[in-house]
Order: structure tokens, then C-alpha cells, then sequence
């Protein structure tokens, strides 16, 4: 079947390493779109965070944030879909997390919260395991984290835990998966994400293919880490880039150059132009 809609994940995807659309990715992505393709954002990221080129760009109409938490129309500027944590997921997760020390965010309407006391620390020292400047430009400091969390256990997209060392990480997978009715995934390798027991970037996808009426096998997705595998499964043509971790290359049709070497142009080449 021809490739009617490509859904695609942006941080080492469709942005180059230093978080750019490049001009190649962007051209070919403009060519699918005047062929009549949907070129849909499927990212990890709260709306708040995404990049202003990617705002502005024209055949982009739908993004979908926080693992597939929120659906927004770019065109008439507002979120149609919403699939958070369960209020009660939410409370087990406070449990489990207050007692630790790690720096938790929180995505609520698509705006990205973060320790009160880890932003303060950032913006002093200028230092951390992670872009700084994405910390202070995307990211607002709260003090009272947990309240915060449970003041809004309704409105939660998104729970990120953050390792600073990162030998932690599957041990406290293994606890987090404990919790009733979450997902667990990753987006980068400091990190796990509690999503709600049915959110992902699939049933999001899912959501849009009724919207357009595109089936699956009519679908190009293309990513990089493990958020994105759930997304690769459900699209008919599922594509990795060069640079992505080998369980998502092991489940592509496709593995694309690298993201800096404008692997999404080279697919949407190959399969779409």
C-alpha cells in the first residue's frame, strides 16, 4: 500500500544532534506532504518543549506529546485527545518515589514541571547529566513536587524519573512496573517514563488513523529508542534510524542512516517519494 501518513519521533529522529530539522529532512518531509502524505510528530516530549521549527512548519497539523498522552491540532490550536494516568496510579507512584532521591517532572497539560530544587541547582551551577539550557527553557521549578502531583493525579500525562547514574535504571524498572495500571518506557538513556496503562505513541496512532481514516499498513513510523517500539509495531512500514538502540533496529522493516545523517529523509525517499 502507498504511505499516507508518517509518524515521527523527534529527538534522535527527525532533529540532528544539535536538535535541528535539517534542510534535507525538511525538504523531503515538505515533498510527502504536497503529495497529499500526513506527516504526524510523535515524541516524548510535553507540547511545551517542542521545538518552534517544528511549530512552524507547515505540513505538520498533528503532534502527538507525551508518549502519546495528548493529541493537539496545531491548526486549530487545540488538544482533542488526552490519555493521563489514573488518579490511583498516581498516588502509588508518590508512595513509591518521596522515600527516594531521584529528579522527578511532571506533565500536566502539557506543560513540564520539575524539582523545584534541581532547576534552582541547574541554573546556579550550569551543570547536570542533561542539556541545560533544555532544563531551563522547557522545564518549570515546583517546591512542593508530591503535593503538586497529587493536587492533579486527574491531569498527569507523564512521570519522568531521571538517573544521574545510570546503573540504577533496571533495578528500579523492575519496582516501577509494580505500579497498577502505568506503562513504563524510556526516551533516552538517563531515564524512565510512568505513562497510564493504555498510553503510548500506538494508541495515539491509532487514534489518528481513525481520524484520517489511514489504515496501519498505509503508515510509516520511524524512531529511535524504546518509546518508540510500540509506535513501530502498529505502522506497516517501521523504520529505525542508524543511531538507534539495537532492540528497535531488531523490529525495523528499515534501518535509515543515522539522525544527523538525515535518516528520515532517506526513508520517506526510499518508501513515500
Amino acid at each position: 500500500m502507498a504511505i499516507k501518513l508518517i509518524a515521527l519521533d523527534l529527538d534522535g529522529t527527525t532533529l540532528n544532534n544539535e536538535g535541528k530539522l535539517s534542510p534535507g529532512n525538511r525538504q523531503a518531509l515538505q515533498d510527502a506532504a504536497d503529495k497529499g502524505v500526513n506527516i504526524v510528530i510523535a515524541t516524548g516530549r510535553p507540547f511545551c518543549a517542542l521545538p518552534e521549527e517544528i511549530l512552524a512548519f507547515e505540513p505538520v497539523r498533528y503532534v502527538l506529546t507525551s508518549n502519546g498522552a495528548r493529541i493537539t491540532d496545531l491548526h486549530e490550536n487545540k488538544a482533542f485527545y488526552e490519555n493521563c494516568i489514573a488518579p490511583n496510579a498516581v498516588e502509588a507512584a508518590v508512595e513509591m518515589l518521596e522515600p527516594l532521591d531521584y529528579v522527578l517532572e511532571t506533565f500536566v497539560d502539557g506543560v513540564a514541571y520539575i524539582e523545584g530544587w534541581y532547576y534552582r541547582q541547574v541554573n546556579e551551577t550550569r551543570e547536570s547529566f542533561r542539556s541545560v539550557d533544555y532544563i531551563l527553557k522547557t522545564r518549570r521549578p515546583m517546591d512542593d513536587f508530591y503535593g503538586f502531583m497529587l493536587k492533579n493525579k486527574d491531569r498527569l500525562e507523564n512521570i519522568n524519573v531521571n538517573f544521574e547514574d545510570i546503573s540504577e535504571k533496571p533495578e528500579m524498572k523492575v519496582k516501577l512496573e509494580t505500579l497498577p495500571d502505568v506503562t513504563i518506557t524510556s526516551s533516552f538513556d538517563h531515564n524512565l517514563e510512568i505513562g497510564g496503562a493504555t498510553t503510548s505513541k500506538a494508541e495515539a496512532l491509532r487514534q489518528m488513523s481513525r481520524i484520517l481514516g489511514v489504515h496501519p499498513d498505509e503508515m510509516m513510523a520511524v524512531g529511535d529508542s524504546p518509546n518508540d517500539m510500540a509506535m513501530l509495531r502498529v505502522a506497516g512500514m517501521p523504520v529505525a534510524v542508524g543511531n538507534a538502540k539495537p532492540e528497535v533496529k531488531e523490529m525495523a522493516k528499515y534501518v535509515a542512516p543515522s539522525n544527523h545523517d538525515d535518516g528520515v529523509a532517506d526513508a520517506v525517499r526510499k518508501f513515500v517519494l
